[in-house]
Order: structure tokens, then C-alpha cells, then sequence
């Protein structure tokens, strides 16, 4: 009689107490990683003081931060594939912790950039988590686990923003970064002691060519799009560097197709269920991103203006926290619904609840309850949406491509949020209102924004019904 064939990861993982230890230590770390984000808020207004540079070129701490992301998201994801999920998501952590110390070591702009370059570099982390669960949870805890992985990345920002107030009004402005060096120690010693390394690896050279295909493609494109209202979105830098985007990527998907191993294979990438739901991701990307533009915005403005509440920036970060609670306690009820109904339902469920929420936002944005109570019901429905989409991308691709696949997704979600940081700061340099002298957005041109974000989540369940039915 033959021996039975090894059964997978997923129906052989660990006792239920190590499982929860797993995802326990990985959303540490995916919430380690998003608190870099919002970590130089409030610091941003300062950093020309600090560094002693000028307010256009203190903005590369938060740009160059954006850029390093989206290159080393997908990067990540493949080597991920090649030589270990937990390899990676440990180099990742390590690239957060050295560029938190240089940060926190830095009184000039070139070392500050330097710092927030590595600290950027670290954005693969959540994907690549999400990928080990894949590997190593029963498959009765991956619904679960992966929703609350994916919804960290919103967890980190809305939690980081209040933490990092709180540090900045208190304590020396280099103790943020020192914090972050000290959670990323945190974190990394946890995934060494309690995550395995999966023996899942889908082999082959690395596609070095694709890779600095994908970054020179990437950056040109989200230069343009974040610099595009500084210097004109009808400049020669502007629409030069989409021209030259659109070409470096065009040339990029035609070597892609006829490389034996790809960065990306978009031919996987081309599948109904795996495009849909990265077409999706960069809707609701693009949804959420605007309420976290709009909040603090209308909480810090002056009374005097019959619209803003006059609050600091503890308070806007007190306001924002309840939507990340929000967004992890939906996590839960993600999985529920998707072993109910399938992802699908999930995702398609969650974007109307976002699109809810804006549209509760466009009539009660007088008070700061209204807004909380706008921030917690966009919160559910993302936390619903982004614990749906790596159900839907594990679904369609193999083991062997689940880091890469999921880091494409991560990016696609990453700009939407460019995307919509671009569109709101059109809307509202055009909606303003005069202001003792100064041009300050309207009321009209933050429910223009809110019903813009409602839209976006619209157009996400849209692409979401042309997703294929899936087995639950």
C-alpha cells in the first residue's frame, strides 16, 4: 500500500494556543510597520525648524518614505516566495529598526530622508504576514487571521497618530523615532521565537531586471502624482514623468510575459478573480484614505470659521483612534461573513458601508461625535473590505506565489491612497473660503471630498460583483 501524501500546512498547523501566538506576534508587527506612516505627523509642520531646511524640501521625509514603500512591497513579496516569508518579513523589520535609529540620530535633512527611506522599505511586512498565515494556520483560523492582518495597516495609522501627539508634545521629538527603533526590536525578536519558517518556496533566479523595471516605473508615476500640485499638474515635470511612467511600465509588462520567472507573473495577475480585487483595492484604498484627510483638517481649523472645532493635534488623534478600534474589531466579523457567504459578499458588504458612512459624513460633520461616528462606520466597513481581499487573492493563485500576489495587492491599495491624496488636495485648493486673508478649504469642499470617498467605495463594490462566485 503507498504511503498517504503529506497533507498541506493548512490542515497540520499547531495547537490552537500556538496559532493564536502566531497572529498575535505577525498583526504586531503588521501595526509596527503602518505606525511609521503617521509617525512624522505631527512633526510635520516643525520639520523646517528642526532640520533647518526648507518646508518643499522637509516634505521628502514624508515622500521618500511613500517611494520606498511601493518599490519594496513587491520586491519583498517575491523574495518572500524564493527564500522565506519569515526571512523577509525579519529583513523588514530590521530595515524599520536601522532607519527609526538613523532618523532618531538625525538634526539634518539628508540623514532624516535616509532614515525614513529605510523605514519605507519595511512596508512588505503586512503582506508578507499575511502570507505565513496562509502557510502555517489551520485553514478554520485563516479567514480570521489574514482580515486582521490586512486591517493593521489602518489599526497602525489611527492608534500611531494619537501615541505620536502625545510623544511629541512631551518629549524630545527624536523619542518618536527611538520608540519606533524599540517596537521593531520588540516585534522581530517575537516572530523569531514564535513564527516558523515555511517550506514553501517557489524556487528560480530573481528578476532583477523586473524589479528595477517596476521601481523606475513606480516611482516616476507616484512622483508625479504626490509633487504634481506643487509644481503644476500641467508641468514639464508633471506630465514628464507620467509619460515617461506609462512608457517604463508598458516596456516593463512586455518583459514580464516573456521572462521565464518574473517579478510579477501577469499572466496570474490577469485572472478575472485576482484583477477585480486589485482593481477594487485601489478604490477603497483610495475611499479610505480620504476620510484621514478630511479629519484632522476640519477638527484643527478655527471655530471662527462656522465649520472647524479649534482642536490640537491630540485631540484630531484621539478623534481618529476609535476607526482603527473599529477596523480590528470588524475583523472577526469579515471572517464570519466570508465562511457564510464567500469574499465576495465581504468585500461587495463592506465598500456599501464605507460608501454609508461618507454619506452619513456629508450631513453631520458639525461635531466632533459626528465625526467619530462617521470614522467608526467607515472603519467597520473597511475593516470588512481589507479582511475579504486576501481571501479573494489566496484564492486564485498558487502556494508558491502567495507573498508576491498579496504584495501586489498591498501596492495597489497604496495608490489608491496616492491617488486620493492627489484628488482631495485638488478639491480643496479649488473649493475655498477667505479666512482673515488666507485661502482655507470650504465647508462645501470637504463634503465635495466625502462624497468623493463615497463614490470610490461605490466603484469598489461595482468591480467587486464582477468578481466570479466563489465556493465558501
Amino acid at each position: 500500500m503507498s504511503a498517504a501524501p503529506p497533507q498541506p500546512a493548512a490542515t497540520t498547523a499547531s495547537t490552537a494556543p500556538r496559532a493564536d501566538a502566531v497572529v498575535a506576534v505577525l498583526a504586531l508587527g503588521g501595526i509596527v510597520v503602518s505606525l511609521m506612516q503617521s509617525l512624522v505627523i505631527p512633526l510635520i509642520p516643525l520639520l523646517p525648524g528642526l532640520l533647518g531646511a526648507s518646508p518643499a524640501d522637509t516634505a521628502w521625509a514624508i515622500t521618500s518614505t511613500l517611494l520606498a514603500g511601493a518599490v519594496a512591497t513587491p520586491v519583498m513579496g517575491r523574495l518572500g516566495d524564493m527564500y522565506g516569508k519569515r526571512r523577509m518579513l525579519l529583513v523588514s523589520l530590521a530595515l524599520l529598526v536601522a532607519g527609526s535609529v538613523v532618523c532618531g540620530l538625525s538634526d539634518s535633512l539628508a540623514p532624516m530622508i535616509v532614515g525614513r527611506v529605510l523605514q519605507g522599505l519595511s512596508a512588505g511586512a503586512v503582506s508578507l504576514g499575511i502570507s505565513i498565515m496562509r502557510d502555517e494556520l489551520p485553514a478554520e483560523r485563516l479567514a480570521g487571521a489574514t482580515a486582521l492582518m490586512s486591517a493593521s495597516l489602518g489599526i497602525g495609522g489611527a492608534l500611531g497618530l494619537p501615541a505620536a501627539a502625545l510623544i511629541a508634545d512631551h518629549f524630545d521629538w527624536h523619542v518618536l523615532f527611538w520608540t519606533s527603533a524599540v517596537l521593531g526590536v520588540l516585534a522581530g525578536v517575537l516572530v523569531v521565537t514564535v513564527v516558523p519558517e515555511s517550506e514553501v518556496r517557489a524556487g528560480g533566479r530573481f528578476d532583477l531586471v523586473g524589479a528595477a523595471g517596476l521601481s523606475a516605473g513606480l516611482v516616476c508615476l507616484l512622483l508625479a502624482v504626490s509633487k504634481g500640485a506643487d509644481w503644476g499638474w500641467g508641468s514639464a515635470a508633471t506630465l514628464g514623468l507620467s509619460a515617461v511612467a506609462v512608457l517604463v511600465l508598458f516596456l516593463w509588462g512586455r518583459f514580464e510575459l516573456r521572462v521565464g520567472a518574473p517579478l510579477v507573473d501577469l499572466r496570474t495577475t490577469a485572472r478575472r478573480q485576482v484583477l477585480f480585487t486589485n482593481l477594487a483595492s485601489v478604490a477603497i484604498g483610495f475611499s479610505m484614505f480620504a476620510l484621514s484627510l478630511v479629519m484632522p483638517q476640519l477638527l484643527q481649523l478655527p471655530e471662527e470659521t462656522g465649520y472647524g472645532m479649534g482642536r490640537d493635534l491630540l485631540a484630531v488623534g484621539l478623534a481618529m483612534a476609535p476607526m482603527g478600534l473599529v477596523m480590528m474589531a470588524a475583523a472577526p466579523f469579515s471572517a464570519r461573513i466570508t465562511k457564510a457567504r464567500g469574499p465576495k459578499v465581504t468585500l461587495m458588504t463592506g465598500a456599501l458601508v464605507v460608501a454609508v458612512g461618507y454619506g452619513i459624513g456629508t450631513v453631520l460633520m458639525a461635531e466632533i461625535w459626528q465625526l467619530v461616528l462617521v470614522g467608526c462606520v467607515v472603519g467597520a466597513g473597511m475593516g470588512l473590505a481589507y479582511g475579504a481581499m486576501p481571501a479573494l487573492i489566496m484564492g486564485a493563485v498558487p502556494v508558491s506565489e502567495t507573498a508576491a500576489a498579496n504584495s501586489l495587492n498591498t501596492l495597489m491599495r497604496s495608490l489608491g491612497t496616492s491617488f486620493s491624496s492627489a484628488v482631495v488636495g485638488v478639491v480643496l485648493a479649488r473649493l475655498t473660503t477667505d479666512f482673515a486673508g488666507h485661502a482655507l478649504p470650504s465647508e462645501n469642499g470637504f463634503r465635495a471630498v466625502l462624497a468623493i470617498g463615497a463614490g470610490a467605495a461605490v466603484l469598489c463594490c461595482a468591480l467587486a460583483s464582477f468578481l466570479p462566485r466563489e465556493n465558501r
